[in-house]
């Protein structure tokens, strides 16, 4: 598990990146809102999970919800997100965390991580799935499996969870998806903390 100075050294790098270019390119690719103002600095809006975040340029000042302070993991994801941005539309493919070439060496310990834990949870309830990813991340339901919904987790990263029912001969299974493009714009252990940052807070709703 990465340390508090593995994460301030990853958003210095992070920072360092994003303030080297140019605002209005990176939102137009990342499908965040740019604002110019006159009298301070360029302002980069994006909704992350269900919440609006303001970050100042170049400064890189990062707020949620106009005034609460954003943790550094959340920082982190998002600056990287922006500066992995490089494409328009999304591919519009589905994958697994599996089908990530750079994700073999963390599958098991993403399966341990957010697989499992998501199925322990929801497998025998899975009704509750779409009600709480609505109530928390404003999620739709979507056609895959038996119950499955889609979170809207950054402008151009939908993730899919999925839960097939299990019966009296089979046990109920999961799985997340993500749109291919997602290898672009995150790596395999960011996209393992985004995809925690997820299916945590969900399980806490659970009764």
């Amino acid at each position: 598990m990465a340390r508090i100075d593995d994460y301030k050294m990853a958003l210095e790098i992070a920072n360092k990146e994003l303030s080297s270019r140019n605002p209005h390119h990176v939102c137009r690719l990342s499908g965040a809102e740019c604002i110019e103002r006159e009298n301070g600095p360029t302002i980069i809006r994006l909704r992350f999970l269900n919440r609006m975040i303001t970050i100042s340029w170049p400064d890189l000042l990062f707020y949620q919800d106009s005034n609460e302070e954003v943790p550094i993991k959340k920082q982190v994801l998002i600056l990287h997100y922006l500066n992995g941005s490089n494409r328009e539309d999304l591919t519009g493919e589905l994958i697994t965390y599996q089908d990530i070439p750079s994700a073999r060496f963390y599958l098991d310990a993403f399966n341990r991580r957010v697989k499992y834990p998501l199925l322990n949870t929801f497998g025998d309830q899975p009704d509750q799935l779409p009600l709480l990813a609505k109530q928390l991340f404003g999620a739709n339901r979507s056609s895959i499996g038996d119950v499955s919904v889609l979170i809207q987790a950054l402008p151009k990263i939908p993730v899919t969870l999925v839960i097939w029912k299990g019966d009296e001969e089979f046990s109920a299974d999961g799985t997340i998806l993500f749109d291919s493009s997602i290898t672009d714009l995150l790596s395999a252990e960011d996209i393992s903390e985004l995809t925690s940052m997820i299916v945590y807070p969900l399980i806490a709703k659970v009764k």
